[in-house]
C-alpha cells in the first residue's frame, strides 16, 4: 500500500468519524447553558441530553458582571444563567429575563420557602433558586495563630504576601465597608472613600488578588489565608484539614444564585425543561454534593452527609448570619464602585 493512498484512507476515516458524529446530533434542538466556573456536577448535563436528546452547550463565567456584558451586549442566544441576586434584579429591572412559566416547574414545590420570594425577586416570576451562601475568611491553621473571627485580620501585616483577596469589585470593596461598619450597599460616597483608602493601605499585604484559582492556591498552602465563597470554602476543607472557615462577627455577603432564561433564549420550554431537571431530587443532590455549595432543596438535603449538614461552612447558624446583609442593585450608583476599584488596582 503506498504512503499517498495510506494517508488518504486515513483522511478519509477521519472525515467519517466526523460526519459520524455530526449525524448524531444534527437535528438535534440545543440549549445554551451559561454557567459560573467549577458549579456544576457536568454529568448531569449528559443525563439530560440523554433522557431528552437535547444538545447541551456549556459556556462559563468567572463574574456576574462578565455575565451581564456579554447578555447585555446581544449576539449571545443563551437560554438558562446562573446570575446571584442584585444582578437578577437589575436583569429584571432593565428588561433582560422572561417571566417563567412555572407549570412547567413542577420540582419548584421542593425549594424551601425561606428562598422563595426574596427581595431580588418578591414575587419569584423570574428565577429558581440554586445554591446559596455566604463570604468569609478561609486559614491555614498551621499558618495562621491568631482567632479568625474579624476582617480586621486582613490588614495584619504579620500575613504580609500571605492574603488573598477576591478579583471582584463588589466583593472586595463589600468586605470592607462591613469591617467599617457600614453597608454592604452603601451609596455614601465618603464611606466608599474610606473603602478605598483601607484596600490601598492593605495592598502590600496582599499576595494576589484571584478568582477561581484561589481553591489550588489555599489547598496547596501557597498562602495562609483567603476570602472566598461558602463553597468553595467547603470544596478546600475536602482537600486539605488544615483549612478553616470563619464568617466575621462585623457580618458578611448572604448570597443567593439562581436560575434564569434570558430573553436571548430561543428555546424558553426547553430551557425550563432544563430548569425542571436541575430541581428534580436526584440531580440537586448531585451538584450539591459534588460542588460542595448549600442547596435550597428540600429534599436534596435530606440525602447529604451528616458531617456536611453540620458543617458550619455550609449550613451556618443564624448567629453566624445576624450581621449578613444580601447585596442589592446599585447600578445607578456602580460608577462610583467603579472607581474606587479601578483607583485601588492602579496603586
Amino acid at each position: 500500500m503506498t504512503k499517498v493512498f495510506k494517508t488518504t484512507l486515513a483522511l478519509l476515516l477521519v472525515a467519517s468519524i466526523i460526519l459520524a458524529m455530526t449525524g448524531c446530533s444534527e437535528g438535534k434542538p440545543t440549549l445554551k447553558v451559561y454557567n459560573w466556573g467549577d458549579y456544576i456536577d457536568e454529568s448531569v448535563l449528559v443525563e439530560f441530553e440523554e433522557e431528552y436528546g437535547i444538545r447541551v452547550i456549556y459556556d462559563t463565567y468567572a463574574t456576574n458582571e462578565d455575565m451581564y456584558i456579554k447578555i447585555k451586549a446581544g449576539g449571545s442566544d443563551y437560554d438558562v444563567a446562573f446570575p446571584s441576586d442584585y444582578m437578577i434584579e437589575r436583569m429584571i429591572k432593565e428588561d433582560l429575563l422572561h417571566e417563567i412559566d412555572f407549570n412547567n416547574i413542577p420540582n419548584f414545590k421542593y425549594i424551601s420557602e425561606e428562598f422563595k420570594n426574596l427581595d431580588y425577586d418578591s414575587s419569584n416570576n423570574y428565577s429558581v433558586p440554586y445554591m446559596w451562601g455566604t463570604v468569609g475568611i478561609i486559614y491555614n491553621t498551621t499558618m495562621v495563630d491568631d482567632t479568625v473571627d474579624s476582617w480586621d485580620i486582613l490588614w495584619n501585616e504579620k500575613y504580609a504576601n500571605q492574603i488573598l483577596m477576591l478579583d471582584s469589585q463588589r466583593d472586595s470593596i463589600g468586605i470592607t465597608l462591613k469591617k467599617l461598619g457600614y453597608s454592604l450597599n452603601t451609596r455614601d460616597v465618603n464611606e466608599l472613600e474610606a473603602v478605598k483608602d483601607e484596600l490601598i493601605k492593605q495592598k502590600p499585604l496582599v499576595l494576589a488578588y484571584v478568582g477561581d484559582d484561589v481553591k489550588d492556591k489555599m489547598i496547596s498552602e501557597e498562602a495562609a489565608m483567603a476570602v472566598v465563597w461558602s463553597g468553595d470554602a467547603v470544596y478546600m476543607k475536602w482537600q486539605n484539614p488544615n483549612l478553616e472557615y470563619a464568617i466575621p462577627k462585623e457580618g458578611s455577603n448572604l448570597w443567593f444564585d439562581a436560575m434564569v432564561i434570558p430573553k436571548t433564549s430561543k428555546n424558553k420550554e426547553n430551557a425550563e425543561l432544563f430548569i425542571n431537571f436541575m430541581t428534580s431530587t436526584d440531580i440537586a443532590f448531585k451538584n450539591t454534593d459534588y460542588i460542595g455549595y448549600s442547596t435550597p432543596h428540600v429534599e436534596a438535603r435530606k440525602l447529604l452527609d451528616d458531617e456536611l449538614i453540620n458543617d458550619k461552612t455550609a449550613y451556618p447558624s443564624s448567629e453566624d448570619l445576624a450581621n449578613c446583609e444580601v447585596f442589592k442593585d446599585l447600578s445607578d450608583f456602580l460608577t462610583e464602585y467603579d472607581r474606587v476599584w479601578t483607583e485601588v488596582k492602579a496603586r
